[in-house]
């Protein structure tokens, strides 16, 4: 292994490795290329960030014009016009600080109630093979099903109001819990299985000492997947079920979209990804609370 020359000509002074200090001792590759993956991670989404607010203002000053024959500047307004017409206008600001209340409340009240639902029927599935074949070709065809194409079914049985945003919310969150949640449940190491086996443990003991702990991983990936199609959901149900008095983040923009006034319809769409971006990175921290640090470590061994 080659060694820097302050360090080869400090040994030949009769320097031991101890008095040296870490410049003495030269770049460490490992840590250098460390370094550069932690700033990469920084710096990468602000270069993102640059060319998309780039391409931004390039659509409103001559792309749309040049593309679409529209007028970019009315129909794409400027980020600062987006800040200005719904951060600094009180009555824009109000009405979206409402709609983010109502939207959490179908976007994490749908979500609850689909965890709830989705991690039952799994273990159920999981604990019975003729459960799952049942209803595994039930699931595919909801998850297929177009959200628009059942509007009318879900508005004929539910009517108006909040009670059929919670049923859109649950129709898109459901299949990734449950396929998560099983595929978690199934992988769970068949020594393991062979162990309790040995021992004699009941279905209920193997189901929780050894196949929920292993299928934490799993499950927390549906809940992240999940966590952002249920604000989808939200928001799209406030698109169709208008009727009541809890206007969500959907309907406030779908009447900025009546009006013409594009400024904050667009600063609703940056709204509704920052909670669906909120949502995600409340799983993510919670799953890094729960499994975080026996998982890494397992996955540093493997």
């Amino acid at each position: 292994m080659n060694m820097p020359t302050s360090v080869a000509h400090s040994f030949d002074e009769g320097v031991s490795p101890g008095d040296l200090s870490p410049e003495d001792l030269g770049p460490i590759p490992g840590v250098t290329r460390q370094r550069r993956l932690e700033l990469s991670k920084i710096i990468a989404p602000l270069v993102l960030l640059a060319v998309f607010l780039g391409i931004w203002y390039l659509m409103h000053y001559w792309g749309l014009r040049f593309f679409f024959d529209k007028d970019g500047k009315r129909l794409v307004p400027t980020p600062l016009q987006v800040w200005d017409g719904t951060i600094m206008r009180p009555i824009a600001r109000h009405r979206y600080i409402e709609g983010i209340k109502w939207t959490s409340i179908v976007a994490f009240g749908g979500l609850a109630i689909t965890i709830v639902i989705g991690c039952t029927l799994a273990v159920l599935m999981s604990q019975a093979k003729w459960v799952e074949g049942a209803v595994y070709p039930y699931l595919v065809a909801l998850q297929a099903v177009p959200v628009l194409a059942v509007i009318p079914l879900i508005y004929s049985v539910f009517g108006g109001g909040i009670a059929p945003r919670f049923f859109v919310c649950i129709m898109i969150a459901f299949f990734p819990i449950v396929t998560n949640t099983l595929f978690g449940l199934n992988s769970a190491d068949p020594d393991q299985h062979d162990l309790f086996t040995l021992r004699n443990a009941s279905r209920w003991t193997r189901l929780v000492k050894l196949q929920l702990p292993a299928a934490l991983p799993n499950i927390f990936t549906g809940f992240r997947i999940s966590a952002g199609l249920s604000v989808i959901g939200a928001v799209v149900g406030e698109q169709f079920f208008r009727a009541g008095s809890k206007p969500g983040v959907g309907i406030v923009m779908d009447n900025y979209r009546v009006k013409g006034i594009y400024a904050p319809l667009y600063g609703g769409v940056i709204l509704a990804c920052l909670l669906g971006i909120f949502t995600f990175l409340l799983f993510g921290w919670i799953s890094k609370l729960v499994i975080g640090g026996w998982y890494e470590a397992g996955k540093r061994k493997t």
